[in-house]
């Protein structure tokens, strides 16, 4: 097990906008969602993703930091597509989005990613707390999901993900 240690850009960013959280170690192996809420106990609806979205064929190219939880799915196509005010938008690549924010998949948060709008699907600010990277694959946060609000660039945005199919339903 690693010791709870945040990203310095993520910690510095906590501290500088004054949120509450708590942090979590995470086995680096475990720091995929399904994984982690699965070994430590989190149910998918208590986890907040965030997934870089890039445009495509613009340049410079634009991006957009989005928050939602581990039970639905972002809606690139429509939401963040008008969002950016591009005609093509799709998911950062692994490579792309460590360059951008600073961060691996498995740990990536909105939190220290600066100079990026950040929005927020307004069905995390429903839950009691979230469970979020910490910006590396060693650590969470657990929080109140209200204190994303307070980031700069932070905006709630209804219908920016779609609650996603489950496993059991497609093909029936």
């Amino acid at each position: 097990m690693s010791t709870a240690t945040l990203l310095p850009a993520v910690e510095a960013a906590l501290a500088e906008h004054g949120l509450s959280y708590e942090v979590l170690a995470c086995d680096p192996d475990l720091a995929d969602t399904a994984a982690f809420c699965d070994h430590y106990g989190f149910s998918l609806d208590q986890s907040a993703n965030t997934i870089l979205v890039t445009s495509k064929k613009v340049e410079p190219a634009q991006y957009a930091v989005c928050v939602v939880l581990g039970t639905t799915r972002l809606d690139v196509n429509k939401s963040v597509r008008e969002l950016l005010g591009v005609k093509r938008a799709s998911f950062a690549d692994a490579e792309t989005t460590q360059a951008v924010t600073g961060m691996e998949i498995g740990g990536v948060t909105s939190i220290g990613t600066s100079g990026h709008t950040i929005y927020i699907d307004a069905a995390v600010l429903e839950r009691e707390r979230v469970v979020m990277g910490g910006g590396n694959r060693t650590s969470k946060r657990l929080l109140k999901p209200q204190e994303l609000a307070k980031l700069p660039h932070a905006v709630v945005v209804e219908g920016l993900a779609k609650p996603a199919v489950p496993v059991h339903a497609i093909g029936s």
